[in-house]
């Protein structure tokens, strides 16, 4: 198999006295959509705030291309081609979605016009092209998560982490989003994803890694995971795959 564009080696984070990510290990191969699951406080945010370089870890390394980068820093990761979005999203309120995009596109080109140009070309991408004039301001929840997902992607990142983009999407507005992630791996970025809606994670994702309490619960195919009966457990709680398991028997 080629190495790796991402791995991950035995990485730690601690606050005080918690261990938020106790001795992580993982690798996400060139081209692909890998995904990252697990309960709310499982780790998955602080793993990413450290592939990101927004956090340092505490213990063990990062590489990309097979290069340490283990507490670089974010600014020098994102001319690498690492770019990530963030679960809680904040634009430049005061200024247009057009702008906004514009300001990604300003890491490798220092002319005005060439930055409004890929910011335009990126809006045309996600879904934003008719509303480049608006301020960011006036976007819907769904508008948003666009307007981040544009605003990583114009920094023309080859390494793209995905944190919950899809979280607080109506049905509706979920299924749109799909499409997009899609053309955007069609061109060839590899995208790690943080996700809880399991349907977007069983449609897009080719490799799942599962985080439970700080550490890797397994890992496998969308498929072998959803039925691992530890991760129904780390989800539901304890006896919660017996007691499916019943269920399911009673009504044969």
């Amino acid at each position: 198999m080629a190495e790796p564009l991402l791995h991950v080696d035995g990485v730690s984070k601690r606050f005080g006295g918690l261990l938020a990510v106790d001795n992580v290990s993982l690798s996400v191969q060139s081209g692909r959509i890998t995904a990252l699951i697990g309960p709310n406080g499982a780790g998955k945010t602080t793993l990413f705030g450290m592939i990101s370089g927004f956090l340092t870890p505490s213990g063990g390394r990062i590489f990309h291309r097979g290069e340490d980068i283990t507490g670089v820093p974010p600014y020098r990761l994102a001319r690498r081609g690492i770019a990530r979005t963030f679960q809680i999203v904040r634009p430049f309120a005061g200024l247009t979605v057009h702008e906004n995009i514009a300001i990604g596109a300003h890491l490798s080109r220092r002319s005005r016009a060439a930055a409004r140009d890929a910011a335009a070309q990126v809006a045309q991408l996600v879904g934003l092209a008719e509303l480049l004039d608006k301020p960011a301001a006036s976007l819907t929840v769904a508008g948003r998560k666009r307007l981040e997902l544009a605003r990583a992607l114009a920094t023309e990142p080859g390494l793209l982490l995905l944190d919950e983009v899809l979280a607080g999407l109506n049905p509706t507005e979920l299924i749109a989003m799909v499409p997009t992630i899609c053309a955007i791996a069609d061109r060839g970025i590899t995208i790690v994803m943080i996700e809880h809606v399991m349907q977007a994670v069983m449609s897009l994702a080719q490799h799942v890694y599962v985080l439970a309490e700080g550490r890797i619960l397994t890992e496998g195919s969308p498929q072998a995971v959803v039925g691992d009966a530890r991760v129904i457990e780390a989800y539901l709680g304890k006896g919660a795959a017996a007691r499916l398991k019943a269920v399911g028997a009673a009504h044969v």
